[in-house]
């Protein structure tokens, strides 16, 4: 059976890991692309033991790359969530961790020349229109993996790569607030409904009769409680205007309670359908965003701070994420910018095959 050769890189961006393509080496329809990927990752199969996936939610992610037209932006990123089993693409969120690799990738590729011994690139997230300055270290003009910065859920120590997202407020549903409501009563419980980066569906881990401090695995079990989240998940994303979203990973779901390891608040986070081992960058904008707004579920569960920016340490189920938020709060809370630190490394690069029957690119026997 012939097949495509699809040169890519493989990356390691924050806690999650995928292919990185340049956008001009795959399919322009986005049915084509959908199937082309599902092929390369291997998406039908617990394993993906028919592509390069890892087998989980954060191991199926894939990156698009190009240089950007727009003015501002140097790069345009855009990214696709494959399913591990069912064979599903879906081109409507952004991750923020794929997103810490993007810069490096980018030089990989060739399509930024790094300059000095800091390298600054402007990226533009597709999905959601968010803008990104990423800041990576280049001793001497030279990309490097290696620093001491260590990130909850990955082993070992990398070299910074410095995060500033702005833009993300309402970036999927053009609101803060989706409902127009700080919360929201569905199924008995109050939720509220946030649109900073990712559109999440916030709630305290006590009205499900949890403490917040359950470990992904024990979460993963409790088939309760996720049948209860993902049908309240379900109404909220009709409320959010976002349709029927019982086919999409977006709206998120995130629980939160009062920290009990040091930090500002503990948080868990869904992708819906399995835990996060554990925090999603964009995610933790909304969640840290829910934290600071007066009025949300999450009264009660800090002592917010009044000066910005803001540290918010979320405690979550492999450690802890900071998130420096730069708000406004004079009558209601307003994002203007979050920052974060985030690692990435090159694992392999070459060329991925998909079946010639699914796209002709560039065949070989």
């Amino acid at each position: 059976m012939s097949q495509s050769a699809i040169p890519f890189v493989f990356m390691r961006g924050g806690t999650s890991r995928g292919p990185y393509f340049q956008r001009a080496d795959l399919p322009e329809d986005l049915d084509t692309l959908a199937e082309v990927l599902i092929a390369a990752v291997g998406s039908g199969h617990a394993l993906n033991i028919d592509g390069i996936g890892g087998g989980a939610a954060v191991t199926t992610k894939v990156a698009m790359l190009s240089r950007s037209d727009d003015d501002w932006a140097d790069i345009d990123y855009f990214f696709a969530q494959v399913s591990v089993e069912d064979r599903l693409v879906d081109f409507k969120p952004t991750c923020g961790n794929i997103l810490s690799g993007v810069g490096p990738a980018a030089i990989e590729m060739g399509l930024i020349e790094p300059k000095g011994d800091e390298t600054e690139i402007r990226i533009h997230a597709v999905n959601t229109g968010a803008r990104v300055i990423a800041r990576l270290q280049t001793p001497g003009g030279q990309l490097t993996y290696d620093g001491d910065t260590e990130i909850a859920g990955v082993p070992g120590n990398s070299a910074a790569i410095q995060l500033t997202f702005m833009g993300v407020v309402g970036s999927s549903t053009g609101a803060f607030l989706p409902t127009d409501n700080l919360r929201d009563e569905i199924d008995g419980i109050e939720v509220t409904c946030m649109d900073v980066a990712m559109p999440v569906v916030i709630a305290r881990a006590s009205d499900f009769g949890l403490t917040g401090y359950e470990s992904a695995a024990e979460l993963d079990d409790n088939s309760a409680f996720f049948d209860r989240m993902e049908a309240i998940r379900i109404e909220a994303g009709k409320r959010m205007g976002m349709g029927d979203v019982s086919k999409s990973v977006t709206p998120k779901f995130g629980l939160l309670a009062p920290a009990n390891a040091g930090g500002t608040i503990a948080a868990r986070y869904f992708m819906p359908w399995k835990t996060h081992p554990t925090m999603a960058v964009t995610g933790a904008q909304c969640l840290a965003s829910c934290a600071l707004t007066p009025g949300s579920v999450a009264d009660g569960l800090l002592e917010r701070p009044d000066a910005s920016p803001a540290n918010v340490v979320l405690e979550h189920a492999s450690g802890t994420i900071d998130v420096l938020v730069d708000f406004t709060a004079n009558n209601n809370f307003a994002l203007n910018a979050a920052g974060l630190v985030r690692t990435a490394r090159k694992l392999a690069d070459g060329n991925v095959y998909v079946p010639a029957r699914i796209w002709a690119g560039k065949e070989i026997a």
